[in-house]
């Protein structure tokens, strides 16, 4: 069944001359046309699941989400069951699809673009990303304690914002390659620098050792054309898991990686502001389910 419960995302679409990176303003207004527009489309979504009984993507389904989703925005994802998810969600910015799935539980909650500056001349897009959080978890560790919350104590609640950074919580941030001259030599020095900067603002100077580890993962002989994904998942225990096309690469038990990691995507500074509120509005959603 689908549920008629919506997240207030108020997400507009940027000016032209904006980064895809900037926050956008909230209006109640906005709120008011987000909710009833997302009501009118998930009216006919539930009309279409009836006469679906075998959970097929149906073309009416997977056009309306992924017009809903334009932008990169995920407003009202929470408020569909994992049943009725359809296969993929379209970023619109660079035509990368994400599944809405993986590994049957972990819930897509927000889409990012990553950006480089180079000679500080122009941006160009790197790779884009889906944040993924297991849908199980999130509800048998997070419930509880803040399952009753409206979304404006949500929004105030500082361990709320810092939760998923800090909870054994299965997750996944899946990268897609779309730039095609990228190296792996490349990704290694970017995570070197990234990831670096991250352990030493949440553990200290005393991290080369981990980083070291991390980062020797991405070897020479490892090719990543246009297309090619990597996923970086935290599994039970605080293991940070890699893989490459999805070939395994490494696993690393360590909590501070794997903060270190998902500080980049959903920290203070991330790579994709709105993908980081996106992911929270999502979430919230998910618990109030």
């Amino acid at each position: 069944m689908v549920s008629f419960r919506f997240p207030f995302s108020v997400s507009q679409p940027p000016p032209a001359t904006c980064s895809s990176a900037t926050s956008r303003p909230f209006s109640a207004v906005t709120a008011a046309v987000t909710v009833a527009a997302g009501a009118a489309a998930f009216a006919g979504v539930a009309a279409v699941s009836q006469t679906n009984p075998a959970n097929q993507t149906h073309p009416f389904l997977q056009n309306a989400l992924n017009l809903l989703f334009a932008n990169r925005s995920l407003p009202l994802w929470g408020s569909l069951s994992l049943n009725d998810a359809p296969a993929s969600v379209v970023d619109s910015k660079t035509g990368v699809a994400f599944p809405s799935v993986l590994a049957e539980s972990r819930r897509l909650l927000g889409i990012g673009l990553r950006r480089k500056r180079v000679l500080g001349l122009k941006n160009i897009d790197v790779y884009a990303y889906g944040i993924y959080a297991d849908d199980n978890d999130v509800k048998k560790l997070l419930s509880e304690k803040y399952g009753k919350l409206s979304l404006s104590e949500l929004q105030e609640n500082k361990e709320y914002n810092d939760v998923l950074l800090e909870t054994d919580i299965g997750m996944t941030v899946r990268l897609q390659i779309v730039y095609g001259k990228l190296s792996i030599g490349s990704v290694r020095s970017a995570f070197e620098e990234s990831v670096g900067t991250r352990l030493q603002k949440f553990g200290g100077s005393d991290n080369q050792e981990l980083l070291q580890r991390f980062t020797s993962q991405f070897k020479d002989e490892i090719k990543i054309p246009r297309g090619s994904i990597i996923d970086l998942s935290r599994e039970p225990g605080f293991v940070l898991r890699t893989t490459i096309d999805g070939n395994d690469v490494g696993s690393i038990q360590s909590k501070l990686l794997c903060k270190s990691i998902l500080d980049l995507y959903i920290g203070e500074e991330p790579f994709d502001k709105q993908a980081k509120e996106d992911v929270k509005l999502n979430l919230a959603s998910v618990l109030q389910e």
